[in-house]
């Protein structure tokens, strides 16, 4: 069983809550903050980047596409097709409206990111693509590529303006300055080139690498221009004379990135050699180094507000690291293959990853929350509940259990064994005193949930028995099952009550009204059925339904029935008895992997955290797993 615990405020999880009674720092994991996974692309991702505003992420694949997804809630919004090979890097426009694409299939393509529609290839190189970038005004597009140019064309119309000719080698990375006056090209035959943008024309040749250059960065202000190569070093050069002003020794393997801080004090630098260092740009002193990945770094960025380090490897993780001191903040596990890029959204409180295993992720960069994991149920939780009073937790599970938690600290309090098969459905009385299960077995057992002493077996439904529930008053038990019928029991002494029998297939859900008058059942014939609590008399069949119907409820005021088909309005309404307290809608909800406060999106559910059940009571959202574990989330919403 997981136990979490986190702070929310208008949007962001801001700290973690240690419960009471639980021993915090032995059983330590790391809540991944993932926000959500991008699936789609059948190859491996190669390029992320976000479009200016943060709205957009665009991934770039070796399956050919590139794809366009909401970053808010990680929708697919558009996948960008006609490449015929790689694609290998992907940009956005300044301006936010366009997308560029380099591809294996020696083309630059460019679409509307609103859209998703082609708008231009551009078309001239020999020789695949590896690298696209846009002026900061837009106007220009620059792409770098294997036949040993770079070429400019214009962004609003795909037209060629010229191309820079000079390289003997492939030409790997190509950068505008910040002021858009200055082209770097970094290559394959162990240079760098400065280019006016205007006019294509060539300025300087940066010299001094002993291997290729893999990455080429200008600093903020313009002045600087660093390189990182095979030979191990990253290289700081004046961008107006090219004049060399040093060299960052230190590494001991190929240097795959390299960036500048925001305000251009510091350069951070990734190696083969599984360290991420940072260097004083002014001096070009080694200021720290950071270490913990156990692959190849391959990509690093600073955050925006130039306090994080993200950094990308091979090992499969990325981690975060703070700029200032070099400790390492969060890991971020989750992807299955080497993470290939990163960067952050403009705002900073979200960074993007895409991995080998065909995937993008998106992480909250201030997420750094943990969990305290118990052993619990020994297979797959079928159904979680909380008492009335938000205290318990009860826990239905394929290991013929149910088991009482402690929703405040997550403490195990009893084990409900008698069950000869699966438990499928778990409820609490109104009073939480008793507690009721159903099982595969083709009984309901009632127990009390302070002692967790055995009280009856309800017995003789034929088939497998998949609901129960109690009346408001608590003097009824209703269960449904397999064999086509919805029992009524007295829940004091575990008397038969009464069969319904009416529906020609399964009964999957059963509930009674706010007034305890009606029962509603749900079955697998499509149908629900109202039934007169006392007697047991048929009311009404309520049809409709093209498929089955597995979930049933009231409404509050009883005029409604909601199913997980339909909400129907009922013909003769019940009217809630004032004597029996309704219960409050939870604005809390579990769906889609997503933990939602009303209508707004919070935490994003990873694959490993998504549930089979769920159950959420006041500000405490409790989920099931198919692992058997239980995962506990006390949100305290301000």
């Amino acid at each position: 069983m997981f136990v979490q615990y986190f702070c929310i405020s208008q949007g962001s999880i801001l700290a973690r809550i240690v419960p009471q009674g639980v021993d915090s720092g032995a059983f330590l994991i790391d809540w991944d903050a993932c926000r959500g996974t991008l699936e789609g692309h059948s190859d491996t991702v190669s390029a992320v980047a976000f479009s200016p505003d943060g709205k957009l992420v665009a991934s770039a694949s070796r399956d050919s596409t590139v794809r366009l997804w909401e970053a808010e809630t990680g929708a697919h919004c558009s996948t960008l097709q006609g490449h015929s090979g790689y694609v290998s890097a992907v940009a956005f426009s300044p301006d936010g409206k366009l997308v560029a694409s380099a591809s294996e299939d020696k083309t630059v393509r460019l679409w509307e990111a609103e859209t998703g529609a082609h708008r231009s290839t551009l078309q001239g190189h020999s020789r695949w693509v590896n690298a696209v970038a846009f002026s900061p005004d837009g106007r220009l597009v620059a792409s770098a590529s294997r036949d040993s140019t770079v070429r400019l064309w214009e962004g609003e119309t795909g037209a060629h303006r010229n191309t820079l000719e000079g390289h003997s080698n492939s030409v790997r990375a190509v950068v505008f300055s910040p002021d858009g006056k200055l082209v770097a090209s970094a290559s394959w035959d162990s240079t760098v080139r400065l280019w006016e943008a205007e006019t294509g024309a060539y300025r300087s040749t940066l010299e001094g690498h002993s291997d290729s250059i893999r990455a080429v960065a200008f600093s903020p202000d313009g002045k600087l221009v660093a390189s990182a190569s095979w030979d191990s070093t990253v290289r700081l050069w004046e961008a107006e004379t090219g004049a060399h002003c040093s060299t960052l020794e230190g590494h001991f393997g190929w240097v795959s990135a390299v960036a500048f801080s925001p305000d251009g004090k510091l350069v951070v630098s990734a190696s083969e050699d599984k360290t991420v260092r940072l260097w004083e740009a002014e001096t070009g002193a080694h200021r720290i180094t950071l270490e913990g990945h156990s692959g190849w770094v391959s990509a690093v960025a600073f955050s925006p507000d130039g306090k994080l380090v993200a950094s990308a490897s091979e090992d499969t993780t990325m981690r975060l690291w703070e700029a200032e001191t070099g400790a390492h903040r969060i890991t971020f596990e989750g992807h299955s293959g080497w993470v290939r890029a990163v960067t952050f959204s403009p705002d900073g409180k979200l960074v993007v990853s895409a991995s080998e295993d065909k995937t993008v992720r998106l992480w909250e960069g201030e997420t750094e929350a943990h969990c305290s994991t118990l052993e619990g149920h020994s297979e797959y939780v079928n159904v979680v509940a909380f008492s009335p009073d938000g205290k318990l937790v009860a826990s239905a599970s394929e290991d013929k259990t149910v088991r009482l938690w402690d929703a405040e600290t997550g403490v195990h309090r009893i084990t409900l064994e008698g069950h000869s098969d699966s438990v499928r459905a778990v409820a609490f009385s109104p009073d939480g005193k008793l507690v009721a299960s159903a099982s595969e077995d083709k009984t309901v057992r009632l127990w009390e949930a302070k002692t967790g002493a055995h009280c009856s077996t309800l017995e003789g439904h034929s088939g497998w028995v998949m609901a129960v529930a109690f009346s408001p008053d608590g003097k009824l038990v209703a269960s449904a099952s397999r064999d086509s019928t919805v029992r009524l029991w007295e829940a004091k002494m575990g008397a038969h009550r009464s069969t319904l029998k009416g529906h020609s297939n399964w009964v999957s859900a059963v509930a009674f009204s706010p007034d305890g008058k009606l029962v509603a059942s749900a079955s697998r014939d499509s149908t629900v059925r109202l039934w007169e609590a006392e007697t047991g008399v048929h009311r009404i069949m309520l049809g409709g339904h093209s498929r089955e119907v597995s979930a049933v409820a009231f409404s509050p005021d009883g005029k409604h029935i909601r199913t997980d088909r339909s909400d129907i309005a009922l013909p003769s309404p019940t009217t809630p008895s004032p004597s029996v307290p309704l219960p409050q809608p939870s604005h809390i909800f579990v769906e889609n992997h997503w933990i939602s406060v009303g209508q707004q999106r919070l935490l994003w559910l990873p694959p490993e955290y998504r549930p089979t059940c769920s159950a959420v009571s006041r500000d405490m959202v409790c989920l099931g797993h198919s692992s058997g574990h239980t995962t506990f989330l006390n949100l305290h919403v301000l």
